[in-house]
């Protein structure tokens, strides 16, 4: 990657992101990281392998190589670099399907709105669809597939470090609420075999969730509870609530609203809520959460949320934090009823 000569060149690099993004989600699409695991190839080659025009992929190569995703080793031949390494599909912590994600039709498009959120406090993906994204993605089956692979890949890349932060041995029953297919329950109950779990999610997703499940040979621990978590009720009798990067989505007074269902599940057993969330650094600090946000702003209607924030939505709902939360990074949230 060669070093960018000057403060306006940094400026213009920043303000022409979108280009290089979207030559970013182009070779992510066509798996050019995939056919270069054997080794450098000729952009003809690429092109016949990925059903590309060759002149077109090149100019595109050649933009994303000059930021250091791919590299040019020949005149018109590229290799793997330690970026693009990230959009193979082989690896354990490949990045691809979320980049996939980024630069599908309806999250761009509502990007490319932020202006009208901005001007008016209005999510932009309601304004340029018509309707918020829920509603979007149940009568969108290609846009729920991109999103179901990008959050899968999340899962199995975060899942790994959540597990290493918490005790779950300490609980005989958890309940993943909004918890997807059941990737992230799946890799809990697998380290702690005496551990049974609940898995609710919207009726949608109960067929595939089911099926995930029993893949992973977990049926006879878990129970598939279809329902809305914003209406209840939430399933009763377990120890140990988690909430899996769910309420980034929602607006406070949405997430207030699944926290209160979740209280109200617990009653007075004694359980813990963990939130598996970013928390926001402060002032000019480099932290991925605050490009995450604007995701939250212009496409769900949520937010990402700083300590004091935290606090005040967990107070509102009847829990308290009962650890410190390390801000700037995906992180842990212990949350007991007050």
């Amino acid at each position: 990657m060669n070093e960018i000569a000057s403060p306006r060149d940094v400026l213009t690099v920043l303000a022409n992101a979108d280009r290089i993004a979207r030559a970013i989600h182009v070779l992510a699409g066509l798996n050019i990281a995939d056919l270069l695991t054997g080794g450098p190839k000729t952009v003809a080659e690429l092109a016949s392998a990925a059903g590309a025009d060759a002149p077109s992929l090149y100019r595109v190569l050649r933009c994303a190589a000059c930021v250091g995703v791919f590299t040019e080793v020949r005149t018109e031949t590229f290799a793997l670099s330690p970026l693009a390494e990230g959009l193979r599909t082989d690896v354990t912590d490949s990045a691809r399907d979320a980049v996939v994600m980024d630069g599908s039709e309806f999250f761009y498009r509502a990007l490319g709105a932020l202006d009208h959120t901005v001007r008016t406090g209005k999510t932009a993906f309601d304004h340029v669809f018509g309707m918020p994204i829920w509603p979007y993605l149940e009568s969108n089956a290609d846009s729920t597939g991109i999103l179901d692979d990008a959050m899968e890949a999340i899962n199995r890349r975060l899942g790994k470090r959540y597990l290493d932060r918490i005790d779950f041995g300490r609980f005989s029953r958890v309940a993943d609420i909004g918890g997807g297919k059941g990737i992230f329950l799946s890799l809990l109950l697998e380290r702690y075999p005496s551990c049974a779990g609940v898995l609710f999610e919207r009726q949608a997703m109960v067929d595939p969730a089911t099926s995930t499940i029993a893949a992973n040979g977990l049926a006879d621990r878990v129970t598939v509870v279809g329902g809305d978590f914003l209406t209840g009720p939430l399933p009763p009798g377990c120890d140990a609530y988690v909430l899996n990067m769910v309420l980034h989505d929602w607006y406070d007074e949405d997430a207030a609203r699944i926290l209160r269902q979740v209280r109200a599940a617990m009653g007075d057993t004694g359980g813990v809520l963990f939130l598996l969330e970013q928390v926001v650094a402060g002032l000019d600090t480099w932290d991925r959460a605050k490009l995450l946000d604007i995701d939250m702003l212009t496409v769900w209607g949520g937010r990402e949320r700083a300590r004091h924030e935290w606090d005040r939505l967990l107070s509102s709902a009847g829990f308290a934090l009962a650890n410190e939360p390390v801000a700037g990074e995906w992180t842990v949230l212990e949350c007991v009823p007050r």
